[in-house]
């Protein structure tokens, strides 16, 4: 090089899509994880529980049951997520003690802990919203939504409804990527012992819960009653809760999925996410886990820290997603977020979609076509 030539100038790490200048500007307070404080959380989530349990046993008014298993939705959600940060290493300094406390949270949820490790946090969080390796809420294209058969299209509608997500969540994450498949062969003896730690829950529940039935109303339908009420609403209930709040998190119109080739890791976790700000009688249950991009960023963080790192990343990072949390948003992103084009980098609704795919030529319509069989269809 001669004195008259200067180096070219060298692209900032985000440009190239590393995260390390956002972990850079989270303060180290932000890592900090006292054993006291995250055991205070669980305790207080696991007496709501047993609160709300109790009080499910003892009534059948209609209002108070129907206003408990409301009240069983959001305490299961805040003692997943307080299993969800543990099964991250991010609730305690000791791996034994995450382990232990994250899977006692989450069997109210029936959830099995290593499976859900496997699948959340090496699949989702080293994947997020990339093209065939992210499998939650996965967007289906144009393409591929003209191929289902006239079933697979009816449930793709009820899904990607506001009204869908516990049966989405219920049959695509819970079944299809914990109880069903057995793992790789590494995860395979962890997973099957977290199933039977699930079954020694969900089995003993079942069989108490019917013995009080019978005990309570003299025959075998008031002790399915005392089941259904007591331990299976509040899993199904759960379940859409949960779905939603990830649906929140990762479908909107200005969150972008990335074709595999295209995506990096700052466009996978500062794009693929949002900061959402919900009210403090929602954030009791859900731990501020809706301040989802610092989360993204980097897992280690516990939930009360988040919006800590998230100050700090917007102090430097001002563009990123941060807005109020609306109902009325959600209900609308239901209806503008059914299929995903990845080649124009957009949601489209199914007129939409359907427009597009009669707007191309045979030839356009070939190549799309062929492109889309080169891909997986994840739903």
């Amino acid at each position: 090089m001669t004195a008259l030539e200067t180096p070219a100038p060298q692209a900032p790490l985000a440009e190239v899509g590393s995260l390390l200048p956002v972990i850079r500007v989270i303060p180290e307070a932000a890592y900090e994880n006292p054993a006291w404080k995250g055991l205070a959380f669980a305790a207080r989530d696991l007496v709501i529980y047993s609160l709300v349990v109790a009080g499910l046993i003892l009534t059948d008014n209609p209002i108070a049951v129907a206003a408990l298993w409301a009240l069983s939705a959001f305490v299961v959600s805040a003692m997943f997520v307080i299993g969800h940060d543990a099964a991250h290493g991010a609730l305690f300094s000791s791996k034994r003690l995450n382990s232990i406390v994250g899977h006692v949270m989450m069997l109210p949820s029936w959830h099995v802990y290593e499976a859900w490790v496997l699948g959340h946090n090496r699949i989702h969080h080293m994947h997020t919203v990339r093209e065939g390796m992210d499998f939650v809420w996965h967007p289906t294209t144009p393409e591929q939504f003209a191929q289902l058969s006239r079933y697979k299209k009816l449930r793709h509608r009820l899904d990607w409804s506001f009204l869908g997500p516990g049966a989405y969540y219920l049959r695509e994450i819970w079944f299809e990527k914990m109880i069903r498949p057995a793992g790789p062969q590494k995860w395979r003896s962890a997973i099957r012992r977290d199933k039977a730690i699930v079954a020694s829950f969900v089995v003993p529940a079942t069989i108490a819960l019917a013995f009080l039935g019978w005990n309570s109303y003299g025959s075998a339908l008031g002790a399915g009653w005392m089941v259904f009420k007591v331990l299976v609403v509040p899993f199904l209930a759960f379940c859409f809760v949960i779905g939603a709040t990830v649906h929140v998190h990762h479908v909107a119109p200005d969150i972008r999925w990335y074709r595999r080739r295209e995506w990096t890791k700052y466009a996978g976790q500062m794009d693929g996410t949002t900061i959402l700000r919900i009210p403090r009688v929602l954030d009791f249950f859900f731990h501020q886990i809706f301040i989802h991009i610092p989360h993204h960023v980097d897992m280690r963080i516990p939930f009360y820290r988040l919006d800590m790192a998230a100050k700090a990343i917007k102090g430097t990072f001002p563009d990123v997603i941060d807005k109020k949390f609306s109902v009325r948003d959600w209900t609308a992103n239901t209806k503008a977020c059914k299929l995903y084009d990845f080649e124009g980098q957009r949601w489209l609704t199914y007129k939409q979609a359907s427009d597009y795919l009669a707007s191309l030529t045979p030839q356009e319509a070939a190549a799309r076509l062929a492109l889309c069989a080169e891909r997986p269809v994840v739903r």
